[in-house]
């Protein structure tokens, strides 16, 4: 099995910043694709970052320029960088990985999602 856990969520000010990391351990030959999302409450679940085994990103429009999303591939970890909060920022954000466990085919992991909250 493998773990993912998020952490670095909390409340912070309109314009501030904060750091989330999502952790991989288990049993994990290689971790590919990794990608963030948010879901704020009452609406659906949203895409905010994603990134490739190389490195190659991908971002949301309504993050671009403010996020950045970057990764350990030594530490199985990764990392979403948050400045220029927004109120509308304000969500669960959760990351996924496509995990090679040994298994036939790649496999989907998901944390538990960790609370960000941008309000004064």
């Amino acid at each position: 099995q493998v773990q993912l856990v998020e952490s670095g969520g909390g409340l912070e000010q309109p314009g501030g910043s904060l750091r989330l990391s999502c952790a991989a351990s288990g049993r994990i030959f290689s971790l590919n694709a990794m990608t963030w999302y948010r879901q704020a409450t009452g609406k659906q679940r949203e895409l905010v970052a994603s990134i490739t085994r190389s490195g190659i990103t991908n971002y949301a429009d309504s993050v671009k320029g403010r996020f950045t999303i970057s990764r350990d591939n030594a530490k199985n970890t990764m990392y979403l960088q948050m400045n220029s909060l927004k109120p509308e920022d304000t969500a669960v954000y959760s990351c996924s990985a496509q995990v090679d466990d040994g298994g036939t085919y790649l496999r989907p992991y998901w944390g538990q999602g960790t609370q960000v909250t941008v309000s004064s």
